[in-house]
């Protein structure tokens, strides 16, 4: 049976689970893909950026061919760097993301970040002061682009990442194609409330990146993070239902219709993360994660999580784990971007 699903303003449906890509190192990242299908994963996220996409393309010419899934079951996600945000470039980025995969489309398309850096260099083209050496294309011009690629059938949905609810709008105002999928950084300590009530009324599916708060890296924790994971609340929660807190978190995203994509490369933790649609939470606990949020921002694991429920009060109690905390802030090497948004309230 497949995995539950979100439905898209394309036409398309987006799983509510799926694998991330991010940081998963050479060797690995195949083997993971390969273990998430297995146990029933059918969405891959990627980005040219993670510089693994090569690797992940092979694993799926490997699954496609054993003939274990078909291509229309998977749902394939990928995103335009920094560097590639002009109309030429960002055509270009298309062509080499979709030979990179060995796909002839990806299932949706986002524009990585709104800012765009110097182009026909380096993926981080340094500048003075620790900061990047910017372009002056609008990310409009981007998405223009997009959507025809889109049209060209080289994209079967179109969306954004890392967007605010302004940049967001100005998008939709100008678009032809609407945007159909924001992807952020979104966990019980971050819930993004105000974004999502405004992508819900748009009727943009919101996926979050780094659902578990990233509990495992070094490249964006600092020591005394709280961690999601050993909250108390969460505890109490997985407690009560024999389930890990991780698998708590993701149903809590579940229940809240939202869609995560947990990364991980540890055959164990990919499975559990799947198992979360056989129990439910409590509304009290869906509210109790939902005040958990500490605004708190951080960049970026699991996949059992299909096979069962919250009930509406440990959905509650997640709801109120929100703090607001921000773990991935790129602002000390982009904040001077005209078009870096992190500034906007939401």
């Amino acid at each position: 049976m497949p995995p539950p699903s979100l439905k898209l303003n394309s036409g398309h449906s987006i799983p509510t689970i799926g694998l991330g890509t991010w940081q998963s190192k050479p060797g690995e990242v195949a083997a993971a893909i390969k273990t998430a299908v297995a146990a029933g994963y059918r969405h891959i996220d990627c980005a040219h950026v993670y510089q693994n996409q090569k690797e992940v393309g092979e694993a799926l010419k490997e699954i496609l061919d054993e003939g274990k899934v078909k291509r229309e079951e998977l749902f394939i996600t990928s995103k335009i760097w920094n560097t590639f945000h002009s109309e030429a470039k960002t055509h270009e980025n298309v062509g080499i993301i979709l030979a990179d995969l060995q796909l002839s489309y990806v299932d949706l398309m986002l524009i990585h970040w709104p800012q765009g850096y110097a182009e026909g260099g380096e993926l981080f083209p340094a500048g003075e002061n620790g900061k990047m050496r910017y372009s002056d294309v609008d990310y409009l011009e981007t998405w223009k682009a997009l959507e025809a690629a889109h049209k060209a059938g080289k994209c079967r949905s179109i969306g954004v990442s890392n967007f605010t609810s302004k940049q967001i709008q100005r998008v939709w105002d100008a678009a032809e194609v609407k945007p159909a999928c924001l992807q952020v950084e979104l966990h019980p300590y971050f819930t993004q409330v105000k974004l999502r009530e405004f992508c819900k009324e748009k009727g943009i599916v919101v996926v979050g990146y780094s659902p578990l708060g990233n509990p495992g890296s070094a490249f964006f924790r600092k020591d005394g993070d709280p961690n999601v994971l050993t909250n108390e609340v969460v505890a109490a929660i997985a407690k009560a239902h024999g389930k890990t807190p991780a698998q708590i978190v993701l149903r809590w995203f579940v229940e809240s219709g939202l869609s995560a994509i947990p990364k991980s490369v540890t055959p164990q933790r990919i499975s559990e993360n799947f198992a979360v649609f056989d129990f439910q939470l409590t509304p009290e606990e869906v509210s109790q994660i939902d005040g958990l949020d500490k605004n708190w921002q951080r960049i970026l694991e699991n996949f059992s999580v299909f096979d069962f429920k919250l009930t509406a009060e440990e959905m509650k109690s997640i709801d109120e784990l929100n703090r607001g905390w921000r773990l991935v802030d790129p602002s000390p090497r982009d904040g001077d971007h005209p078009f870096f948004g992190f500034n906007d309230e939401f």
